[in-house]
């Protein structure tokens, strides 16, 4: 648990102070971070697209070679407490971005239920809803508003 006696460290903890396992387990493995996205020149507005990393498993929604992935694939973010505050991409659901806006985890993240499948079935993961890299030629053609939208489950009021 935490410094506050039966808190979960999510609800203690800033994301500077989290240590490395407690970080990676904050991910709920949406694969979402994993998208393509566009963003317009001149308005400088961002668009989601169903279109994943190479690295991407579409069927699951995880990432096949996670360990390497900064090495295999140089534009992959890292996320760290500095960038999650500084990008404007992270979905609304996901767990860092909430951290960092002082609000709790969803009702369906697995730090909650304790099954990694619960992100699947709240409609949270990428998993069957995209299509690699390696599949398409223009991202413009494959524009879509899901990844930037809550999904269908409820914030859990903590």
């Amino acid at each position: 648990m935490s410094k506050a006696g039966n808190a979960p460290f999510w609800r203690t903890k800033r994301l500077e102070e989290m240590t490395p396992s407690e970080w990676e387990s904050l991910c709920d493995g949406c694969g979402r971070c994993c998208l393509h996205k566009l963003r317009d020149e001149e308005t400088n507005k961002l668009a989601f697209t169903n279109v994943s990393c190479r690295l991407l498993d579409t069927a699951t929604g995880r990432c096949r070679n996670y360990e390497n992935r900064l090495r295999e694939v140089p534009d992959c973010s890292a996320l760290t407490p500095e960038l999650v505050t500084a990008i404007d991409w992270l979905p609304p659901s996901c767990a860092y971005r909430l951290i960092a806006e002082g609000k709790d985890l969803p009702d369906w993240h697995p730090l909650l239920t304790g099954d990694p499948e619960s992100t699947f079935r709240a409609g949270a993961s990428v998993a069957g809803r995209v299509r690699s890299e390696t599949s398409v030629h223009h991202l413009e053609d494959h524009i879509v508003n899901w990844p930037a939208r809550w999904p269908r489950a409820r914030c859990h009021a903590g």
